[in-house]
């Protein structure tokens, strides 16, 4: 069988040139190259590529000698785009620790399940997150706790434990704090991040990610925008940065990529604050800006757009759900700069097709990023001709190693070939332009982020007096697609406030259903099972 793996080691020569055998070995070379230069800014505060590496060493040896951790072992970081998360992400690497990255918004239920599928040990955490993981941790295996408050690089203060026996950041980082790092052996098939992703089930499973897989990831991602690269010459790229570092999207982007081709990365900690998004624009002289739809679709309205200076912008990315037209030619008309939409999923590093500046089709999500590819089969796995509908499958050195601990999971995706199945329909333009047409799995997408039924029904499954219920995606002119949820009750003094309420406590606030019908019967087929096609109609 074909792998990630042998793909990654056949393409060193294109892909990895430097020899480097880990990311950590790239960083190292970053760090020499680009040195005072500045990497990351963060709620007015900027870090250089030197600082970034004094600052993670001395994670990293806190991590070794005080936390005790073992290469291998997984650490969690929950954090919004502050500049702590480059810090944490490259300590854990340097220690030869896995990450895990975890979003912020999520609930105790799905918390819990997170880290200890991914056997977490330890867990970096914003201050203000405390409380729910006061309520989490005796659930979990995690044992070394960090806290930092989002203001702990400008000036360091006291945070607030909630009773948790963990350590503040300000206290890894006291003057004259060790900064020794003993890096393990890496090798670019090691394991360098475990990114979780919903599944058809609703269980979130992680994607194994190598170092290997990142690494020829931004690579190839890379290879598509040489063009504005060229152009830009000796100037450094300046990346405005709203997308989740905890997302593969904003991860794979800013944290590898950005910082391994020496880009300054401007981290955005609240993007849903489209002020504060619009003055930071404003200060900065920015070359590249990465979104969705429904951030374009809200910088576009907001009264102080039109002041921004985009003259130095020649690269603008969009992805994670479907770009508007309509939008992307106003992005275009106002900023005289051009959307290039991509393509990808967290089981591939992000980015696995891109539209590019000699060839952007509107409407479509690209073509095959180097080294990637691509084709479309049929129900029965055979291949079907581009202008036909078919399954969307992939094969490249950026597709996951498979789901952690999950072999009957992993099976189903890919086959002997190697090939990864995405679960989605396309067909290929003559210009050989991916357009994705749907989804074959039930999944939603609100904002970029993917919700699956089956874990909203479960939630509501569990209120009293529900007898059955089913969640589908209907259009949002804000989110791209919203929740709606068929109930069937036998109390009928049930309301929807009830469910509404009872869905918050126990899911991330972007699947909570923001349409209820309550029905007598749900339709279903002759085994009982409920038909959602049937309530699409």
């Amino acid at each position: 069988m074909i792998t990630s793996d042998s793909l990654v080691r056949k393409l060193t020569p294109q892909l990895n040139p430097e020899g480097y055998s880990s990311l950590v070995a790239a960083f190292d070379a970053a760090v020499a190259a680009f040195g005072d230069a500045p990497a990351y800014t963060s709620l007015g505060h900027t870090l250089s590529f030197s600082d970034i590496d004094v600052l993670s060493a001395r994670l990293a040896h806190y991590l070794q000698h005080d936390a005790g951790l073992e290469p291998g072992e997984r650490i969690a970081i929950q954090l919004p785009n502050l500049c702590q998360y480059p810090i944490a992400a490259w300590a854990a690497w340097r220690a030869g620790l896995v990450l895990v990255n975890t979003n912020p918004l999520y609930t105790k239920t799905e918390l819990i399940h997170q880290f200890n599928d991914a056997g977490a040990r330890a867990l970096i955490v914003l201050a203000d997150l405390m409380p729910m993981v006061a309520q989490v941790l005796p659930e979990t295996k995690i044992e070394k706790v960090i806290v930092t408050n989002a203001t702990d690089l400008l000036k360091p203060g006291e945070v607030d434990k909630c009773g948790v026996d963990c350590v503040a950041w300000a206290e890894v980082f006291v003057d004259g704090a060790a900064a020794t790092v003993t890096t393990p052996d890496l090798q670019m098939s090691d394991v360098a991040v475990l990114q979780y992703t919903g599944g058809t089930t609703g269980v979130a499973k992680g994607a194994v990610l190598s170092h290997g897989n990142l690494f020829c990831a931004v690579r190839q991602g890379r290879s598509a925008f040489k063009e504005q690269d060229a152009a830009r010459g000796e100037r450094q790229e300046v990346f405005i940065s709203p997308m989740p570092l905890y997302h593969i999207y904003g991860f794979a982007l800013n944290i590898v990529s950005g910082f391994l081709h020496g880009a300054h990365s401007v981290l955005i900690p609240n993007p849903r604050d489209i002020d504060s998004l619009v003055q930071v624009m404003k200060q900065h002289e920015f070359t590249g800006f990465a979104g969705v739809n429904t951030l374009f679709t809200a910088l576009l309205q907001h009264p102080g757009f039109d002041s921004i200076d985009f003259s130095y912008l020649d690269s603008t990315i969009a992805g994670g759900a479907a770009l508007a037209v309509e939008i992307a030619e106003q992005w275009q008309q106002r900023t005289n700069s051009e959307i290039f939409e991509g393509y990808g999923l967290t089981e591939s590093c992000a980015t696995s097709t891109v539209n590019r500046p000699e060839s952007n089709e509107i409407g479509t999500v690209g073509q095959p990023v180097a080294f990637v590819e691509c084709k479309l089969i049929d129900e029965e796995g055979n291949q079907v001709p581009d202008d036909q509908e078919g399954e969307l499958c992939l094969r490249g050195p950026h597709i996951m190693q498979g789901y952690w601990q999950r072999p009957e999971a992993t099976a189903e995706v890919f086959d002997d070939e190697g090939w990864f199945r995405t679960g989605d329909v396309a067909t290929v333009t003559p210009g050989g332009h991916v357009k994705i047409v749907d989804r074959i799995k039930d999944m939603i997408l609100v904002s970029g982020f993917n919700v699956y039924p089956n874990e909203i029904e479960n939630v509501v499954y569990s209120y009293p007096g529900v007898h059955e219920c089913a969640a589908i995606g209907v259009k949002n002119d804000k989110t791209g697609e919203a929740v709606k949820l068929f109930v069937a009750c036998t109390d009928s003094d049930t309301t929807e406030k009830d469910i509404i309420e009872h869905c918050r406590e126990h899911l991330t606030a972007y699947k909570v259903p923001k349409q209820i019908e309550f029905r007598d019967e749900l339709p279903k087929s002759n085994v009982g099972k409920i038909l959602r096609r049937a309530l699409r109609t």
